[in-house]
């Protein structure tokens, strides 16, 4: 009996080969629901989609690329970049940078080398206490190199005002007799002037000021022994005596015939601690500590200080018994207030922000971990068990996310390709539907 054929006009005019290339809907992928109150066994799992849309993802989630459509990777980590300071030798090349910084600025600034010089003796001290401003032992003092010309001695200063840590006129480093013994750092008092001709002095830095018998007289001259004073300044071969020099206020007495002075020109030294040596040899060249200093024994003339820190140099060499008690204290309080300044420093910019997040965030990341890694008390065991908290709380957060969002839609008229994803050609095979509007083929004996 034969079978009954539906057809349509429609149907018998359409063209075959239009048939053929009609697109094949794709079949949606099942997804089993999730029941609402089933229990978090563990983390969820990533959906996956083809290998091409992977590939995709890990192209658009680079560096510089917005986020992956299915949430970040767990391979996608922030770049943390290298700082200087995480080198162990970080520290000592920054101390080492601070030094030569600081002795390249002091050469510069006082054109010697070394620039500085530590007072190993009292004998600029006022008095047996540390005074702060004034030259004591154990300071570093800057020998800056100056022309002859611009030192100011004492006597200069008295007349015009000029004074330096707490006395009128400079205080010079020189050399004792221009030799390569240890510096002496002193007061200039008065410039002599040596005229080899008649053999005599000219000391003409006194002139103008009060001399002889007058009132506060400065300075007189006795030609012989017993003599008047006479207030003379040149051709001066006797006895100088200089009055009231000092803040203890002392008179100098110079014998100008005496051949301690040297037989040249240069420069009256003295110390202000010096007048339990008065009146008779308290200047250096009265005390056989030097000639009269030549310009060209002068290193310097003092113009700074660093107080009390040259006193660790005096203990290293056993030589710091006459450093005043307080340069000790002042001292030691000086270290831990600048300690504690760099303290507060590193602090403070760490709270406005210095450090970056990222690498705030992976110092405590990795903190975490050694805490986790050995848990030996209990308070190491309570901050796993916080920790293992926080995980589990946002394992739970990213469920929710993922639960919110659904997997993208497929086009039903995708045709299939040598591209089609793998997705379609594993599981179960795809049925294949004849169209009604091709009339079948015929079998023999079925057509009557």
């Amino acid at each position: 009996m034969p079978r009954p054929r539906r057809s349509s006009g429609s149907d018998d005019e359409e063209d075959p080969d239009a048939e053929e290339d009609e697109e094949e809907p794709a079949p949606r992928r099942r997804r089993r629901p999730r029941p609402a109150s089933a229990p978090h066994s563990g983390p969820v799992r990533r959906w996956h989609g083809s290998k091409d849309e992977e590939e995709d993802d890990e192209e658009g989630s680079g560096p510089g690329r917005g986020p992956s459509r299915f949430g970040p990777s767990a391979r996608e980590r922030h770049p943390v970049y290298w700082r200087a300071r995480d080198s162990l030798y970080f520290e000592p090349l920054v101390a080492v940078a601070i030094v030569v910084v600081i002795l390249v600025g002091l050469f510069a600034y006082t054109q010697n080398w070394p620039p500085v010089y530590v007072v190993e003796s009292d004998s600029m001290q006022h008095g047996l206490n540390d005074n702060l401003g004034l030259i004591n032992t154990g300071d570093l003092v800057l020998a800056q190199k100056v022309d002859t010309s611009a030192i100011v001695p004492y006597v200069v200063g008295l007349a015009t005002g000029y004074s330096t840590y707490g006395e009128y006129g400079d205080v010079i480093l020189y050399h004792p007799n221009g030799g390569g013994a240890t510096p002496v750092i002193h007061r200039a008092i008065v410039y002599l002037a040596w005229d080899p001709t008649a053999r005599a002095y000219n000391a003409t830095e006194l002139a103008n000021l009060p001399c002889g018998t007058a009132a506060n007289a400065v300075y007189a001259y006795f030609p012989t022994s017993g003599s008047p004073a006479e207030c003379r300044t040149s051709d001066l071969s006797g006895t100088l005596e200089l009055y009231h020099i000092g803040w203890q206020s002392v008179d100098v007495v110079v014998d100008l015939r005496a051949p301690s002075l040297g037989d040249h020109s240069g420069f009256l030294t003295m110390g202000d601690n010096n007048y339990a040596h008065c009146p008779l040899t308290c200047a250096d060249q009265t005390a056989g500590i030097s000639e009269l200093v030549e310009p060209g024994w002068v290193i310097g003339v003092a113009r700074g200080m660093i107080p009390w820190f040259g006193a660790v140099k005096l203990l290293i060499d056993g030589n710091a018994t006459q450093v005043p008690p307080q340069s000790w204290q002042f001292m030691g309080l000086t270290v831990a207030g600048v300690i504690l300044l760099a303290f507060g420093i590193h602090y403070a910019l760490r709270v406005e922000g210095i450090e970056t997040p990222l690498r705030k965030k992976e110092e405590d990341e990795a903190r975490e971990e050694e805490e986790e890694e050995s848990p030996d008390d209990g308070g190491g065991r309570a901050r796993h068990w916080l920790r293992s908290l926080r995980l589990r709380r946002g394992e739970d957060d990213e469920e929710d996310d993922e639960d919110a969002v659904s997997p993208p839609k497929r086009d039903r008229r995708t045709t299939v390709t040598k591209a089609t994803p793998d997705i379609h050609r594993r599981g179960r095979p795809r049925p294949r539907v004849r169209r009604n509007g091709k009339p079948p083929k015929s079998r023999g004996g079925d057509d009557l």
